[in-house]
């Protein structure tokens, strides 16, 4: 797909009264569009909100403005790969390595750079946007003070080989990435595939985008079945990193062989009855993000997933093998939410080892996936509780 069309031109986005947007040129190698809120007041302490997939810096438009009453000035861009932020390269057979979390971390970086800050109080990220922040915060906590990962928990670097000299059987193999699954859950009676692997295929993007239920349709029966209003999200964890432990995940995570996204989420699509009755996603709301991501598509955001799989970003992560986040942290996410178990063991090693100022962990109750949107108000309590203990 073609660099998306320059957002000068695009009509202005549906923004509460409060919220400005504008764009910074120059941010390594990008034109980032970003919202802000607090910005009238200079010296404020900045918090950063880094969004995941499939969202936007709007994302944050519920939780952006009472951050901002509360003294801030928040900043939340549209990452490389989304939205209204251009100069990246969506193209399948383009640039990937430019979507690698250490270059995603550079972005932000060079962000808060070209805005003339010299740290920020608390870097926020949700579903992937929590990698990029815990990464931010591990590699350079001198500018990133803290962190509060929301849905994803960080489970720490990929760890390098220990004491294996004179040893030739020891294992110096890459850490395994979740493609190396893949084989194991094709074997299963019911042949599965794991999200992400299929998200790293080159027919992802098409399916979701010329899906036949047309793409606000889709984004409709995504949105819901990974949020708290799918009575079936009842998440627990997983008893092991094997496939058949990994099966029990739902099926927008661990996918029917021969399904695409598209085909696996409509059977979960909404009533019109409780698509009206959605307050924290109304309808026109929604077609903001279709709107977006019919004019984007979504391979920025899906080469992000091929990097995860990539072997050569495990091994440029085992860089800081043994190295932890030692600024103060927190962990917020939906009591509703599959993703806080996805990766087994990940919630634990997190608080043990991970974040070795951890503060809090908060599940919040009728909350799925998408916690900043569905609970706001909660997600902001925590947030300022945490920035006042910090």
């Amino acid at each position: 797909m073609p660099e998306p069309t320059p957002s000068p031109a695009l009509p202005p986005l549906p923004l509460p009264t409060g919220i400005r947007s504008r764009h910074v040129h120059g941010v390594n190698g990008l034109t980032m569009h970003l919202l802000e809120a607090g910005h009238e007041e200079p010296g404020r302490p900045c918090l950063l909100l880094l969004h995941g997939f499939p969202e936007l810096a709007w994302s944050w438009r519920q939780v952006m403005l009472p951050l901002a009453a509360a003294g801030y000035r928040v900043i939340a861009p549209d990452q490389r790969g989304y939205g209204r932020t251009t100069g990246w390269d969506g193209r399948y057979d383009g640039d990937l390595a430019s979507f690698r979390t250490l270059n995603l971390v550079r972005d932000a970086l060079a962000l808060v750079s070209a805005l003339g800050l010299r740290e920020v109080a608390a870097v926020i990220g949700h579903d992937f946007g929590s990698p990029v922040a815990a990464w931010c915060a591990l590699v350079r906590p001198d500018v990133f003070r803290s962190v509060a990962l929301m849905s994803a928990p960080f489970a720490g670097p990929p760890p390098l080989p220990f004491d294996t000299a004179g040893r030739e059987d020891a294992d110096i193999r890459p850490p395994a990435t979740l493609a190396a699954l893949d084989p194991a859950l094709a074997a299963l009676p019911r042949p599965r595939k794991h999200y992400q692997a299929y998200y790293s295929t080159r027919e992802a993007e098409r399916d979701m985008l010329d899906c036949p239920q047309g793409l606000h349709a889709f984004l409709r029966a995504y949105y819901h079945v990974k949020s708290a209003d799918w009575p079936h999200n009842r998440p627990h964890p997983l008893a092991s990193t094997g496939a058949e432990a990994y099966a029990l995940l739902p099926d927008y995570y661990v996918m029917d062989r021969a399904l695409d996204m598209a085909q696996t989420v409509a059977p979960h699509m909404p009533t019109p009855e409780a698509i009206a009755a959605c307050r924290w996603l109304p309808d026109d709301e929604l077609g903001v993000y279709a709107d977006e991501y019919g004019r984007t598509g979504f391979q920025g955001g899906l080469q992000w997933y091929r990097c995860s799989l990539d072997p050569a970003q495990a091994t440029e992560l085992q860089l800081f093998s043994g190295r932890s986040i030692d600024v103060p942290s927190v962990f917020i996410a939906g009591a509703s939410d599959w993703g806080i178990h996805q990766r087994p063991g990940g919630l634990e090693r997190m608080q043990r080892s991970a974040c070795s100022r951890m503060l809090g962990c908060h599940l919040i109750d009728a909350a799925g996936h998408w916690v900043q949107q569905e609970q706001p108000e909660a997600v902001v309590r925590h947030l300022l509780d945490f920035l006042a203990a910090a």
